[in-house]
């Protein structure tokens, strides 16, 4: 039985674009970072495999929950390129997020459960205040609701919400 040339098998960047709901330029950017790789024609098009469709997928799904693209290319990293991923390969690469995914559900949980309690108070120093001050801590270094330095000392840096790290 004689096969089919791979190049029927490649989409056009506006083909998987199409297929994909994704823009052309988040596919060149997606690209660009190494999250989806492409061949190029012989007048410098770019082609890519079938199997692209669910990398994309999979790279717009954890995007939509919040994982940085630099750990989603190091989970498609871990992906065969020989062919397509199966249903335990997506698998596993999920399992990986599932801690990192239920620690944000709790902190989006404690946000919404607090927010009618913290908006609008400006305290940034109470105990209590989830949304701007989480664990209070401003509460050891400044009183009030005072986040810009005095002059010549240097000012706190803004609890980063919702990261579960604290950290930019």
């Amino acid at each position: 039985m004689p096969q089919i040339p791979e190049k029927i098998h490649e989409l056009t960047v506006g083909r998987l674009a199409a297929r994909s709901g994704a823009a052309v330029s988040a596919l060149h950017f997606y690209e660009a970072k190494g999250l989806i790789s492409s061949r190029r024609t012989s007048g410098n098009q770019r082609r890519y495999s079938r199997d692209t469709l669910r990398r994309v997928a999979f790279i717009r799904a954890a995007q939509r929950v919040g994982i940085p693209l630099a750990t989603i290319r190091g989970a498609l990293a871990e992906l065969p390129q020989e062919r397509t991923p199966t249903r335990d390969d997506w698998a596993h690469l999920s399992e990986a997020w599932r801690a990192e995914l239920d620690e944000r559900i709790r902190q989006l949980n404690r946000l919404r459960d607090h927010l009618t309690d913290c908006i609008g108070c400006g305290c940034l120093s109470l105990e209590t205040c989830v949304l701007s001050n989480p664990d209070d801590v401003f509460g050891d270094r400044l009183t009030g609701s005072r986040l810009l330095a005095e002059k010549g000392t240097p000012g706190p840096a803004a609890p980063q919400v919702g990261t579960g790290t604290g950290t930019a």
